[in-house]
């Protein structure tokens, strides 16, 4: 049985469907926090239990019989982030899977400028001793990631942010579409994948006349000084690790971190990946 945890997440979710597309739904289980999310899912046929990265019992019910498990990466950051995907490995070796996979990101280094890669870096040195084989998926970053930076500026017309550099975003569907052909290919990737990333990245300078294009206003750029938008974000509340967490990806993004492009994700889902134009037309709207 292959199980995906997370499963009422974005990503997880989306894995889940496209997973569904490949093999039958018997042989699909979820583990989710709280199962009454997942009720479509058990109607459909998939087995639904309750697992959450903070808890070993449940997790070895959830991962039950599993032969490939899927641990869909934390939002968190840092030594939690990293004792949450212990925890959730450890639990899928035990309940006997024969391979471990894992949501990994195309920056991850312990050396890189986001504490995010350096969690995924630290999660991949777990997998590789872990006992069986793995594969680390190395996503792109997620093309919502930066809708939500631009959020603001939907009612300024202002893209105040600090400097950045080209960031390959790239969407949850295709990120989904490829982890699921790699789950119903057992074997398919041994050990970290190449980037998985969309065709092109792109600075918020190139996404501004994106943005207005389809949103038909006009976006300008203006760059933020790191400090100003430390304190920006401190003043609106954000958490001291979530503020450091955000500047580093501007940190990243600078020295070319996230700019990597590779042809792997074009090759398994069978198509062209959305373009960040699509995107921001699906979630920005023509109006």
């Amino acid at each position: 049985m292959i199980i995906v945890t997370g499963a009422t997440g974005q990503l997880g979710r989306q894995t889940v469907e496209r997973l569904l597309d490949r093999v039958p739904a018997e042989r699909v289980g979820v583990s989710v926090r709280d199962p009454g999310k997942a009720g479509d899912l058990a109607a459909r046929g998939v087995r639904v239990r309750a697992g959450g990265f903070a808890d070993p019992d449940g997790l070895a019910h959830a991962f039950e019989g599993a032969t490939q498990v899927l641990v869909v990466s934390v939002d968190e950051f840092g030594e939690e982030a990293v004792r949450l995907h212990r925890t959730a490995i450890e639990a899928a070796v035990k309940a006997g899977a024969r391979r471990v996979l894992y949501t990994s990101h195309m920056g991850a280094s312990p050396a890189s400028r986001f504490q995010a890669c350096r969690d995924h870096a630290a999660t991949e040195d777990i997998l590789r001793t872990c006992g069986v084989p793995y594969t680390s998926l190395r996503n792109g970053f997620y093309a919502s990631s930066a809708v939500q930076f631009l959020g603001p500026a939907l009612d300024s017309g202002r893209i105040a942010l600090p400097e950045d550099g080209p960031v390959n975003w790239t969407a949850h569907a295709d990120l989904a579409e490829a982890a699921a052909a790699i789950l119903a290919d057992e074997g398919r990737y041994d050990g970290p994948t190449p980037p998985l990333t969309a065709p092109e990245a792109l600075t918020f300078a190139d996404l501004a006349p994106l943005a207005a294009g389809v949103t038909g206003r006009p976006f300008i750029r203006t760059t933020v000084p790191d400090d100003a938008f430390r304190r920006h974000l401190t003043e609106a509340g954000v958490p001291a690790d979530r503020v450091e967490g955000l500047m580093g990806v501007f940190a990243a993004a600078r020295t070319g971190e996230f700019s990597a492009q590779d042809t792997a994700l074009t090759t398994l889902i069978g198509r062209a990946p959305v373009r960040m134009e699509a995107v921001l037309r699906d979630q920005l709207g023509s109006g």
